[in-house]
C-alpha cells in the first residue's frame, strides 16, 4: 500500500487529508504543528514537525494559499525527495509556477500534477471534489488510486500548468457570476423588488447561476456570509486568469474588470472574508443591501 504525505491542512486540505488517511498510511505537516497532532488524532494520520519528513512518501500532496508557498515548500523538500516520487499539488495556482516547480522536480527524478479542486469545504468534507489535473497522462494513472478518496470527479485536463489554468478561468467565471448577479438584484432593490422573489424568477430561467442558485439564498440574503473561501484567494485566482489571457493576447475587458473589482473589495472590505462579501462592494455603490423585504 502506497504511502502519502500530505503538507497544508486548511480548510480544503483538512479534510483531504482524512479522506486519504481512511485508506492510506498517511503523513500530515503544517505550518501550525498543533492542527497536524489534532488530524493525527481525528484521523489516524501521523503528524511529522520536521517537512523533510514529508519525503519519506511516494505521493506527496500541497494544498497552500499560493504558488510561492508550494515553491517554498518543494525547495525545503527536495534534498531528501527520493527519485520516482510524484509531488500532486492541490493549490489553486499558477500555471507558469508549476512548470518551473515540475522542471526542478524532474532534475531529481520525480514527477509533478498540478491538481486544484472544485467543490468548497461541502465538497472537500464528502470527499466529492471535482479534480482538473495537469501533467503526464502516465503520471495521472499512477496517481489516480490517491486522488480517488477525496475525489467525486478526476479530469485530466493536458501537460503541466494546464489543471492549474483550468482551475483559474473556472473561478474567473464565478468571479464575474458573482458580480453580475450583485448588479442586477442591486438594480432589481431599486425599483422596490424583493431579491428573494426576483432569485425565485432568476433562477428558474435563462440568467441563472451557480451564484444565484446557491450563494446568494444561503450566504448573501441570509447575510451569513459564511468563510469557506477567502475574498483574497478569489482575487488572486482572478489575477492569475488575466495574466494567462495577456500572455495569450487575449482581448479579456470582463476579466480584466472583474479582478480590478475583487482588488478594490479586498482593500475595502478586506481579504479574509468569504468572497461572496464582494457583493457588499456593489451594495455600497448602489447605497441598497440585497436582502428580503422581511429580512
Amino acid at each position: 500500500m502506497a504511502r502519502v504525505a500530505f503538507i497544508g491542512l486548511g480548510t480544503m486540505g483538512y479534510p483531504m487529508a482524512g479522506h486519504l488517511a481512511r485508506q492510506f498510511e498517511t503523513l500530515v505537516w503544517n505550518r501550525t504543528t498543533s492542527k497536524a497532532q489534532a488530524h493525527a488524532q481525528q484521523f489516524g494520520s501521523r503528524a511529522v514537525t520536521e517537512l523533510q519528513d514529508t519525503a519519506q512518501a511516494e505521493f506527496i500532496f500541497t494544498c497552500l494559499p499560493t504558488s510561492v508557498e508550494v515553491e517554498a515548500v518543494v525547495e525545503q523538500v527536495l534534498p531528501a525527495l527520493k527519485p520516482g516520487t510524484v509531488w500532486i499539488d492541490c493549490t489553486s495556482g499558477d500555471p507558469n509556477h508549476s512548470r518551473r516547480i515540475a522542471q526542478r522536480l524532474r532534475d531529481v527524478g520525480c514527477d509533478f500534477l498540478d491538481a486544484p479542486v472544485s467543490g468548497g469545504k461541502a465538497g472537500a468534507d464528502a470527499g466529492k471534489l471535482t479534480v482538473m489535473v495537469g501533467g503526464s497522462r502516465q503520471t495521472c494513472e499512477r496517481a489516480l488510486p490517491v486522488i480517488h478518496p477525496f475525489a467525486g470527479k478526476v479530469f485530466h485536463v493536458g501537460d503541466v500548468g494546464a489543471g492549474h489554468a483550468v482551475k483559474a478561468v473556472n473561478n474567473m467565471l464565478l468571479a464575474i457570476a458573482l458580480l453580475s448577479a450583485a448588479e442586477g438584484l442591486a438594480t432589481l432593490v431599486k425599483q422596490g423588488i424583493d431579491p428573494a422573489v426576483a432569485l425565485e424568477v432568476i433562477n428558474v430561467s435563462s440568467g441563472r447561476s451557480f451564484s444565484t442558485e446557491v450563494h446568494f439564498p444561503e450566504r448573501v440574503l441570509t447575510r451569513e456570509f459564511p468563510n469557506t473561501f477567502s475574498l483574497a484567494l478569489l482575487a488572486k485566482d482572478a489575477r492569475i486568469a488575466v495574466a494567462m489571457a495577456r500572455e495569450a493576447y487575449v482581448p479579456a475587458p470582463l476579466m480584466q474588470l472583474a479582478a480590478e473589482m475583487f482588488e478594490m473589495a479586498k482593500q475595502q472590505i478586506g481579504g479574509d472574508v468569504d468572497h461572496t462579501a464582494v457583493v457588499k462592494l456593489v451594495e455600497s455603490w448602489a447605497g441598497v443591501k440585497i436582502a428580503p423585504k422581511d429580512g
